[in-house]
């Protein structure tokens, strides 16, 4: 009979600049080897949606860990008055981002199931920051699903004010996967092939999905933006690359 049992918790780790910031975890409880992933919310923040996902991979085998990113910004408080303030902010600054990311792969790393391999996974600003991770982090497989401005400038008045990753492309050091909808602004189906190009051009490896009837959170199931069936396979697309490139 096989074990399932999941031990789901929050937690302390420190991030960037030696702070401790919140995070939510979930881990399967057999004894292992396990991958890690790190979840990077989306920008309405840390939220039941982000940790039922969380949840969801400690389900598939990999220890997770969502770090909080909007600690700092409103520590303890609800996540759309957190989500609020970040958004006033114009979301989280790259470098802090990063510190807090890295901490995040630290953490996994030092689990005594810890096989060692690392992947990250990000919902529309996490997408970017997915992105990020991999350039700047020792990971070894990034997802970025529907991520805004990994190419591309925001408008002016847009919540998030962040600059384009277009010119580091070269640096991502680990595998991606990109998830994106046909229906989505942000990024629209041009950014993402300006991305692509981009990644061809630098020699990367990655794979990429298009959903035609799907725009910008497709993932969500608590929003009317849900779709099942790009969400299915999406899913599926996930599982399939992961278990590739972490081992799970």
């Amino acid at each position: 009979m096989r074990y399932d049992a999941i031990l789901s918790e929050t937690t302390g780790i420190v991030g960037h600049g030696g702070d401790e910031i919140e995070a939510y975890t979930a881990r399967p409880m057999d004894p292992g080897p396990h991958p890690g992933m790190i979840v990077i919310h989306h920008m309405p923040g840390y939220d039941r949606e982000t940790k039922e996902i969380t949840r969801r991979f400690a389900t598939m085998g990999y220890s997770a860990i969502c770090p909080n990113l909007y600690t700092r910004e409103a520590p303890g408080a609800e996540p759309d008055d957190a989500a609020a303030t970040a958004r006033a902010n114009g979301g989280v600054p790259d470098e802090r981002f990063v510190g807090d990311a890295a901490g995040a792969a630290a953490w996994l790393r030092r689990l005594p199931t810890a096989s060692g391999t690392v992947g990250a996974i990000g919902f529309c600003s996490g997408g970017r920051q997915a992105v990020l991770t991999g350039i700047e982090v020792d990971v070894q497989a990034t997802v970025d699903c529907y991520g805004a401005f990994v190419v591309g400038t925001p408008p002016e008045g847009f919540p998030l004010q962040v600059s384009p990753l277009a010119d580091r492309i070269g640096e991502l050091g680990a595998p991606l996967l990109g998830l994106f909808g046909n229906d989505d602004s942000y990024p629209s189906p041009d950014q993402v092939d300006e991305l692509e190009k981009l990644l061809q051009q630098h020699g990367k490896t990655y794979e990429f999905h298009r959903y035609d009837g799907a725009g910008h959170a497709f993932f969500s199931v608590d929003r009317p933006s849900y779709r099942p069936e790009a969400a299915v396979d999406g899913w599926q697309k996930i599982t399939a690359f992961l278990g590739t490139h972490l081992g799970g």
